[in-house]
């Protein structure tokens, strides 16, 4: 019961702090409020606040990872969003739609599709997982039966070779 009231005071004395700063970093309420409620989570699996020199230090260290893996999904998922919001704004507004557009956000999703495609096995299948079917990292770990430090390894890694397709 001591352990449920220290974290528990831990959370109460740093809550607003931590919401604040991620409110800043990402510009969302409802964005801080989720990777607040996942840093709380991290925190407490395997009793890991109990391990730190400094639980409040790895509060924030936990919740501005999240905060870049956020960005970094975020990032990707516009580049592909925007273009067919044009389109469809298009489409929907009755302007002439430009072939060229047309090609250039197909062959952009093209290269997606073939890149998640050449993910090795496990790494794409957490990817899918995660993306396709909103399974959260422990989902996911339970799923498969690893670990929730491999399933962001993979998640990592698919979102780089993902991010790669751009520069082409």
């Amino acid at each position: 019961m001591d352990n449920v009231a220290t974290i528990s005071q831990l959370i109460k004395t740093h809550d607003q702090e931590l919401r604040r700063v991620l409110y800043k970093r990402c510009g969302c309420i409802e964005t801080a409020a989720d990777i607040v409620q996942e840093t709380y989570q991290r925190m407490m699996e395997d009793n890991l606040w109990q391990q730190a020199e400094n639980p409040r230090a790895l509060m924030h260290r936990i919740a501005a990872n999240l905060a870049t893996d956020y960005e970094r999904r975020h990032k990707v998922r516009n580049r592909y969003v925007d273009n067919f919001d044009f389109i469809n704004q298009q489409v929907n507004s009755g302007d002439t739609i430009n072939p060229e557009q047309i090609i250039d956000a197909r062959q952009r999703l093209d290269r997606l599709v073939e890149a998640i495609n050449q993910l090795p096995p496990k790494c794409k299948t957490v990817f899918e997982l995660r993306k396709f079917q909103n399974m959260s990292h422990s989902q996911i770990a339970e799923h498969l039966a690893i670990s929730r430090n491999m399933v962001e390894k993979h998640l990592r890694n698919a979102l780089q070779k993902l991010q790669q397709i751009d520069d082409l």
